[in-house]
């Protein structure tokens, strides 16, 4: 079983995995239009949280998969992640492709969670100093929302400092500057 992270996941993973290997899934983009009132706010004032969106076919969100032995996920890291994932997230599968030649790991399988535009914790896209100011300001039972941004940030910077994710660059900045 691999388990894709692309959120929180990337930087805080929480379940045994017996492998961790960074790379991409395409035809998606990563945008902070999720509300969160579980995690990183709470119901009346929620903080933001990325999602993953379909976007066009060439498109590449990076991040890292991990590997998770059957009888592990089935023993308690599925109901670990569905709890983990409660706000409006889904499970769903699509294709890994591993960053590193030299892992020899073909294109894989992962599970991911994904939340639907039509749910209610859709938040969309917003003005930039709009969203800055809630992730600035929201916290929730796993702590302010603006370590979650900075968190995603930094670990984005260590993984593929190659890569440029114009969103969250462009988030950070705005936080940084309120």
């Amino acid at each position: 079983m691999w388990v894709f992270g692309y959120g929180s996941l990337v930087w805080k993973v929480g379940f045994p995995f017996t492998r961790k290997v960074v790379g991409h899934v395409r035809g998606y983009k990563r945008r902070f239009w999720w509300w969160s009132e579980d995690h990183r706010g709470v119901p009346g004032a929620p903080g933001r949280v990325v999602n993953l969106l379909k976007d066009e076919e060439d498109s590449q969100v990076w991040g890292v998969a991990y590997h998770v032995e059957d009888s592990v996920w089935e023993a308690g890291v599925r109901d670990q992640l569905d709890h983990r994932e409660k706000g409006g997230y889904t499970q769903h599968t699509t294709v890994f492709y591993p960053q590193e030649v030299e892992e020899n790991l073909e294109p894989i399988e992962v599970t991911l969670y994904l939340g639907d535009e039509s749910h209610r914790q859709f938040a969309g896209p917003d003005d930039l100093e709009v969203m800055a100011r809630t992730i600035l300001t929201s916290v929730g039972p796993s702590g302010p929302n603006i370590d979650y941004l900075y968190n995603l940030c930094e670990a984005m910077r260590q993984l593929v400092p190659e890569i440029e994710d114009n969103h969250l660059r462009e988030l950070e900045e705005a936080v940084r500057k309120l």
